[in-house]
């Protein structure tokens, strides 16, 4: 096993990484939730550029080419801010408790879980409106679009019992065609690029990877303290995985045939995990560091931008 690499300080620019995003500068969008604010950082760490408000307790951000979704739960809203001009273009103020998005391989739709209603809501991005809404199971929490862009799996709740397998080969219309109840709580789980589902924990130090069309264990994986969440990559020369465990302080950078390749030390409670455009990003929730990486674990940036730093999704502008 590698040595841990040192603690990352709180330091400006080490070195850019190679294979930025094309078209712009890149920049992280971080959700800064006691702030109730999304703020937009150029990077690496090279200081605040926007901040936009947001209904209370925006936890959660993904992004496109053209909108980013903001989901506030305590706020009972969900935000769509154009991009790459940072501005609000849209509110849905309508939800319950909504918490996690994802967005479809065209870009055209966001799926949204919420987990009050227990509902999985479409939002038509260029048209600003939901299409649909399905119910999905009490808890609908987080959830994974499959590398073939047909099924979406959503575990129904943050120590979730059960996961609910659904078909959207007809993006605005999701139909529920399996539900399937894991040994260990799920807490978050992502499609790894050869299509297997990895499921991180709630409970257990240890990542179960799934077959996706048999349901079956084919793995397990140690992950450190739970919980866990993950992100890939799938570039030339690199497929790889990336493991944060926020109350280790540490993430784990593993070929996805679950082989440790490297260790590195982040500020402790950075669970969520980002990858884009050869970066890799995570922020803390009670330090308020955005931490960025290159593929390799090294160093790019680190910075404080609020008290919390909940999530962070990757734009260029």
């Amino acid at each position: 096993m590698k040595k841990l690499l040192p603690l990352l300080a709180l330091v400006l620019v080490v070195a850019p990484a190679r294979g930025g995003l094309a078209g712009g500068q890149p920049t992280a969008l971080v959700t800064a939730e006691t702030l109730n604010q999304l703020i937009a950082v150029n990077m690496p760490c090279g200081g605040i550029v926007r901040r936009l408000s947001m209904p209370a307790d925006p936890e959660n951000v993904v992004a496109t080419g053209f909108v980013a979704v903001v989901v506030s739960a305590k706020g009972h809203a969900v935000t769509l801010v154009g991009l790459p001009q940072l501005r609000v273009l849209h509110v849905f103020r309508n939800f319950t408790s909504p918490h996690i998005a994802a967005v479809t391989a065209d870009n055209r739709y966001a799926y949204v879980t919420d987990d009050g209603s227990g509902r999985l809501v479409v939002i038509d991005l260029a048209g600003r409106r939901i299409v649909r809404s399905v119910v999905v199971g009490a808890g609908a929490h987080h959830m994974a679009i499959s590398p073939g862009g047909d099924r979406l799996w959503i575990a129904l709740g943050e120590r979730a019992s059960t996961v609910v397998v659904l078909d959207i080969s007809k993006e605005t219309s999701p139909r529920v065609v399996a539900r399937i109840h894991p040994a260990a709580a799920v807490h978050s789980l992502a499609f790894s690029p050869s299509g297997n589902v990895w499921l991180t924990s709630d409970t257990s130090s240890f990542v179960t990877i799934v077959d996706p069309s048999t349901y079956r264990t084919v793995a397990t994986i140690p992950a450190g303290s739970p919980p866990q969440h993950l992100a890939f990559v799938d570039y030339p020369g690199h497929q790889t995985a990336y493991v944060t465990s926020g109350n280790d302080g540490v993430l784990r950078i593993l070929s996805t045939a679950g082989r440790l390749i490297r260790l590195v030390r982040i500020p402790t409670a950075s669970y969520n995990v980002e990858t884009g455009g050869g970066f890799v990003l995570t922020s803390s929730l009670t330090r308020g560091t955005l931490t960025e990486l290159d593929l390799n674990g090294r160093l790019v940036g680190q910075c404080q931008v609020a008290p919390t730093a909940r999530d962070a999704a990757l734009i260029a502008r």
